[in-house]
């Protein structure tokens, strides 16, 4: 298989420190080559004491070299010389470009999947970017490409025991009610049923859905959208052969036996399936994009401007992100 590709994310993060431990370290991990400023690069290996990494830098994927001891890079210049922990807007559309360009190679065959380092949203509306996350983008820049399954994108969050698929993502809690209409619900479950199967090798994938309400609503007693939209969205999805059940309360989803009935649950928003992944899996959770023509993992964390530069930064969730990045790759390959 082709190498992953890896975006910088913001340079001012831990993200490139991330990839420069890896990359010392890449006997571990898939093989991989980055989009983004090969300057700072080398300047995050030395800040963590690392020999500065043997780079080919090319400006067109159809250059790179993939000799086992040099580290592609597909440029994506910085505006100026990043300083660790002070994201500055002039390198924005440095940021951006590199996830254009990682997008790109994918799409041209050059890499097989996509990893993204964590990007400050804040930072990149001042340079227009117009979308709420790398998710939005990403699909923003897929769109007209062929793809025969349900489309996304639906952000997943795995761990090693748990996967949890958000039916609304960053929406004001105060939103999420009059978001969750029966035709989101149902593309959700379709969305996460095929992916199980086609991106994690699950023949017959079972899906949990949490309620909204508290107890699931209590047959309508603590509000409605248990009966009026989730349960009819989940007996359609059976209609259609995939085997997704009725809400249950969140409360009583997410213990290890619980876990044990399932292979993935549906959770309407976003709190509601966070805290249960990094309550379990806090170092080693990935962001996954669902139902998108690439491959695309993120580690579960954010730029991590507060320890930039003091070489404190986990590499856990990244590796877990390229591995699982590799894996659906792997099946998708055999599909």
């Amino acid at each position: 298989m082709k190498p992953l590709v890896i975006s910088m994310g913001d340079p001012a993060g831990i993200g490139l420190e991330l990839a420069a431990r890896v990359w010392a370290k890449r006997e571990a991990a898939p093989p991989f080559f980055i989009a983004g400023d090969p300057d700072a690069l080398e300047r995050a290996s030395v800040r963590l004491g690392l020999p500065k990494p043997r780079l080919n830098v090319v400006d067109d994927a159809s250059k790179l070299s993939g000799a086992a001891e040099t580290l592609d890079v597909l440029h994506a210049p910085l505006a100026m010389q990043e300083t660790p922990g002070e994201p500055d807007p002039v390198n924005a559309s440095a940021t951006i470009g590199a996830i254009e360009k990682g997008v790109a190679a994918v799409q041209a065959g050059a890499a097989s999947g996509l990893v993204t380092l964590p990007i400050a949203k804040s930072v990149l509306h001042t340079a227009d970017f117009g979308f709420p996350g790398h998710t939005e983008f990403i699909a923003h820049l897929t769109k007209d490409d062929a793809w025969p399954h349900t489309r996304g994108p639906v952000m997943m969050l795995a761990g090693p025991t748990l996967k949890v698929a958000l039916a609304t993502i960053h929406t004001p809690l105060a939103n999420v009610p009059s978001e969750l209409t029966h035709q989101r619900i149902i593309d959700t479950g379709r969305v996460l049923s095929e992916a199980l199967t086609r991106d994690f090798g699950i023949a017959a994938p079972r899906i949990a859905v949490c309620g909204l309400n508290p107890h699931a609503g209590e047959d309508g007693h603590i509000g409605r959208e248990e009966i009026d939209v989730i349960n009819p969205a989940a007996a359609a999805l059976r209609a259609e052969g995939f085997d997704v059940r009725n809400a249950k309360s969140a409360d009583t989803l997410f213990h290890e036996e619980a876990r044990s009935t399932y292979d993935a649950v549906i959770a309407l928003y976003h709190d509601q399936g966070l805290i249960p992944i990094k309550t379990l899996h806090f170092w080693d959770a990935v962001n996954a994009t669902l139902g998108l023509p690439i491959v695309r993992t993120s580690p579960d964390h954010g730029a991590g401007f507060d320890i930039a530069g003091e070489g404190k930064a986990r590499d856990d969730s990244f590796r877990a992100a390229l591995a699982l990045a590799w894996s659906m790759a792997e099946h998708r390959a055999r599909t």
